[in-house]
């Protein structure tokens, strides 16, 4: 399912030729539309027809209006149940792309190209797709499988380093709760940039795909996945609530830093191992100011969670580095505790 592309595109040349396609629709941001869909188009071979679908760029954007505009397109356009959605970007444009392919007449055919960190190594595998509802991340949306993943690692030299830096924290993650060797590995980087990540992207999406197929609708032991997501989630959405929406990676290492403590807190880990965690992750990620965020406004989205049940906030906590506890409650003492130490690290 998942293919590293060589400079000629030859592996994604062969699926178009392989599969009986109607038409192609190609979904882009503007980011992707000017450094990506050049590349795309001056490798790929097909005599079918193609559309360029192009949303504005941003978490923002991720939305049932855009949703509804696509779909609309997609009818325009006479879009039938043979033709194929290609989504060209990021963790918005393979969620964004995906939900609107699998619910298009009740669902065709999609294929991720994801051009960074993030979407590699995360949002691009797994089969899950979304939409944000107001300012709650991903609450719409399906379990779908792309008929393929390409990989063209060069994409990433288009990144800042923002976006880099972003997608590694999902890297840092999968480390952190299923392989104490890749994590190991990753905090040996002193420089991050691309040259560093790249070798260590295909075990990073392997641990990603391994875990999916044990559980693809997030019965048990993918709920792990969601550790730093919880916390991580809230303050990513309360600020999309403001109007200051910041990069998931960030919001997923800030929430990651929070919950190591909280594993310490509940007696899950010791303080040695939550205190190394939470110092490498300082390396790489500035403080994250939630100082305008009371504990009532985070409390109140962790009790919307969509992993919640019985109105119970349901956590994924480390047991050790490279294990992974879910459906963990902890004391409502101890979260407010977590925060606190957080807002405390902006003092030291």
């Amino acid at each position: 399912m998942i293919t590293i592309l060589n400079d000629n595109f030859t592996e994604l040349n062969q699926f178009l030729h392989e599969k009986s396609f109607s038409k192609i629709f190609i979904l882009v941001d503007e980011n992707t539309h000017e450094y990506c869909l050049p590349v795309l188009l001056g490798n790929m071979e097909t005599d079918l027809g193609f559309e360029i679908l192009e949303i504005e760029a941003g978490e923002e954007m991720k939305n049932i209006q855009t949703a509804n505009q696509l779909w609309e397109i997609l009818t325009e356009m006479q879009a039938d149940r043979k033709a194929l959605v290609i989504n060209l970007g990021g963790g918005v444009i393979t969620d964004m792309g995906g939900f609107v392919a699998s619910t298009y007449k009740r669902g065709i055919q999609f294929i991720n190209i994801p051009t960074t960190l993030l979407s590699m190594c995360d949002a691009s595998i797994g089969g899950k797709t979304g939409i944000d509802l107001m300012h709650y991340k991903n609450m719409v949306g399906t379990f779908a499988f792309p008929e393929q993943i390409f990989i063209y690692p060069k994409f990433l030299e288009t990144l800042p380093f923002k976006e880099l830096r972003s997608g590694f924290a999902e890297m840092l993650k999968h480390g952190l709760i299923a392989d104490r060797a890749h994590w190991d590995q990753l905090i040996q980087i002193h420089k991050l940039d691309v040259e560093a990540v790249i070798p260590h992207i295909q075990t990073s999406m392997n641990i990603k795909q391994e875990v999916v197929e044990k559980d693809f609708h997030e019965k048990n032991i993918r709920k792990t996945l969601n550790f730093g997501h919880t916390i991580g989630h809230a303050v990513e959405s309360l600020c999309l609530q403001q109007g200051n929406p910041i990069l998931h990676g960030e919001a997923v290492a800030m929430g990651m830093i929070c919950e190591a403590h909280l594993g310490y807190l509940e007696n899950l880990i010791s303080e040695e191992d939550s205190q190394r965690i939470i110092e490498n992750i300082q390396r790489y990620y500035p403080y994250l100011d939630i100082s305008d965020f009371k504990d009532d406004d985070i409390t109140a989205l962790l009790l919307n969670d969509k992993k919640n049940t019985d109105s119970k906030i349901n956590f994924s906590l480390l047991s050790e580095i490279g294990k992974c506890t879910y459906d963990y409650q902890c004391s409502q003492k101890n979260i407010l505790e977590s925060l606190h130490f957080y807002r405390k690290l902006n003092d030291a």
